[in-house]
């Protein structure tokens, strides 16, 4: 027997050695053939790349791709609870604050649908959404960096003050300047352009591409998944996104500027904004790293000699805005495969489209094509996008102003005091705005709970009675916090946004799904002579949600054009939170309009 090291014997080492070969081998054995069990028999790769594309994906793979989604969460967090009162505090009356929220969905409502084409069409090795992705962060990093600097930077490059006003300035908001002198004389002067358009850039910025981003992060996962994992995916994906929003609000109900640390970044809105900016790069990292993409230019070599099921059903992913192509084909298809028939799968199987027409051939739809969809729409499609509207109208009312009415109408605070003409007013209102924070994280967190249950839901009690409820509950709850404005009110009422909110998720994408699914928009007649000119062009699946979708920028633009108006008159925030309510109804009276077609 050999002496080892520190005189251990050297054959207790080789014994040990080899047990632990023995125990890698049994590992490796036990992992080939798992994966093995996990991917289709009848689907395969010569390239080993890309053999990732051919297995079922694991929770842990859904969550890693689903990361990006959780990141824009916690940016839509900091975005909906400080930026309204960022920009009332830089002296922006409320009138034309309003406004502002107007700009971004103007400009998404078109740029939108045209980025999904590009992203269909992208030849970039990278794949067809990553580019995207990486493309739209750029914007959301550069708005989470100059929303809450966007008037500190203003005053550096050149923003000036009056004479008339001393000149010290105390920087203890990143997002206010406090004076020696007349406040309200500073406001309304004007003297700050710089600093206002910069922040009204970062706001822009920030809005339009983190709604933007969402479309190639969801493209994304289902081109890298197998139609048997799109439920779990986008279940998964509406997971993550209400973490996110939970976790985010949370952050921004953290009073930061009482720590060493806030009061360095500049105060609870730069401390905020700085920390989510780190962990949106985090959850990026995490998704663009997690699977390689299948470049176009190798989809279209692998689909070209045959359309087999394999060439069908993986190397013919998602398109965000075309053309779906032949469902009959589609069903038989995903039916062979093994789909269950859960909601979910009825739903997100379809959402893995099939280019191409009856005939075979392709047939691009641009930006145009997808315009007069939306003129030329069925009866069905425009009953639900009407009631869609009305759902996000109201929606939008209590996201973007929720913090401002608690801080003003439940705390009864003063956006636009300062410490020096009104503290307690000023404190108030900054107390307010974290508390409703508090309230959003119960939002977002009820959100994820009634996901998990509406699908038993719709099959116990109906899919209208389930449309119809959700409405009539978020009114319910909107129509109590205005009325009695307590602070317990605000946080228990706020979970009926969650149950409203998993609704607009849920059950128009649904309905769309079910309507290609059973053929309605076959049996419904054309309503103009341009729909007969185009019925050789089949409705893609992909355009009918891409047109559902877009109501949330509509209705973030006509409320945004009113809302200012209306708190201008009634001199309150109450009344958004009145109008969110009486909205509702109004969605919720159309959903009882809207074909079911027996769900």
């Amino acid at each position: 027997m050999s002496a080892g090291w520190y005189g251990i014997p050297a054959d207790a080492f080789e014994d040990l050695r080899q047990r632990t070969v023995f125990r890698l081998q049994e590992l490796g054995e036990w992992t080939h053939t798992r994966y093995r069990n996990l991917v289709d028999p009848r689907l395969a790769c010569s390239d080993p790349r890309y053999q990732h594309l051919y297995r079922r994906k694991t929770t842990w793979d859904l969550i890693r791709l689903s990361a990006a989604v959780c990141g824009i969460e916690f940016c839509y967090a900091a975005e909906t609870a400080f930026v309204s009162p960022t920009l009332l505090k830089i002296g922006i009356p409320v009138l034309y604050m309003t406004l502002i929220w107007c700009l971004s969905p103007a400009i998404g409502f078109f740029l939108v649908p045209f980025l999904g084409s590009c992203s269909d069409r992208c030849g970039s090795w990278m794949g067809r959404r990553r580019p995207f992705i990486l493309l739209l962060s750029i914007g959301i990093v550069f708005g989470l960096a100059l929303v809450p600097h966007g008037s500190s930077l203003g005053y550096f490059l050149g923003d000036s003050l009056p004479e008339h006003i001393n000149e010290t300035i105390f920087l203890t908001n990143s997002t206010f300047f406090e004076l020696d002198g007349d406040d309200e004389a500073f406001l309304a002067g004007g003297i700050r352009p710089i600093g206002i358009i910069l922040t009204i850039v970062g706001v822009m910025a920030l809005d339009l591409c983190a709604d933007s981003c969402q479309s190639p992060a969801r493209a994304y996962l289902l081109d890298v998944c197998l139609p048997e994992d799109h439920a779990r995916g986008l279940s998964t994906f509406t997971a993550m996104a209400g973490l996110g929003g939970g976790l985010g609000y949370m952050l921004g109900a953290v009073h930061w500027e009482q720590t060493s640390w806030g009061a360095a970044l500049g105060g609870q809105e730069a401390s905020v904004f700085f920390i989510v900016l780190l962990i949106y790069l985090v959850c990026l990292t995490i998704t663009i790293t997690s699977f390689r993409e299948m470049p176009r230019q190798m989809i279209e070599q692998l689909k070209a000699p045959t359309k087999s099921l394999a060439a069908e059903s993986i190397f013919e992913p998602y398109d965000e805005g075309t053309a779906t192509g032949n469902y009959d084909r589609l069903h038989h298809h995903r039916a062979s495969l093994g789909n269950g028939n859960s909601i979910e799968n009825e739903l997100y199987s379809d959402l893995a489209p099939l280019h191409g027409t009856t005939d075979g051939e392709d047939l691009p739809v641009t930006l145009q094509d997808y315009l007069w969809s939306i003129v030329y729409m069925p009866a069905s499609l425009r009953v639900l996008c009407l009631t869609n509207l009305c759902c996000w109208m109201s929606l939008v009312c209590y996201s973007l102003y929720f913090t401002d009415f608690v801080g003003q109408s439940v705390f009864g605070g003063d956006p636009t005091a300062t410490r020096q003409s009104d503290g307690e007013a000023r404190r108030l209102y900054e107390e307010g705005v974290r508390f409703g924070c508090w309230g959003m994280s119960i939002y977002s967190v009820s959100c994820s709970v009634y996901s998990s249950v509406i699908e038993r839901l719709i099959f116990r009690l109906g899919a209208k009675k389930v449309y119809v409820g959700g409405q009539l509950i978020y009114s319910i709850g909107m129509f109590l916090m205005a009325i009695t404005r307590n602070k317990f009110c605000v946080i228990l009422f706020s979970a009926t946004a969650g149950i409203m909110y998993s609704t607009l998720f849920t059950m128009p994408f649904f309905l769309v799904a079910h309507y290609h699914s059973s053929g309605l928009f076959d049996e419904e007649q054309p309503v103009s002579a341009r729909a007969v000119m185009n019925k050789k062009h089949i409705r893609g699946l992909g355009t009918d949600v891409a047109t559902v979708s877009s109501m949330v920028f509509l209705a973030q633009f006509i409320l945004s054009s009113l809302n200012g108006t209306l708190v201008h008159i009634t001199g309150s925030p109450t009344s958004t939170v009145v109008l969110s309510a009486v909205l509702s109804c109004c969605g919720a009276f159309a959903a009882t309009k809207v074909t079911y077609v027996n769900l």
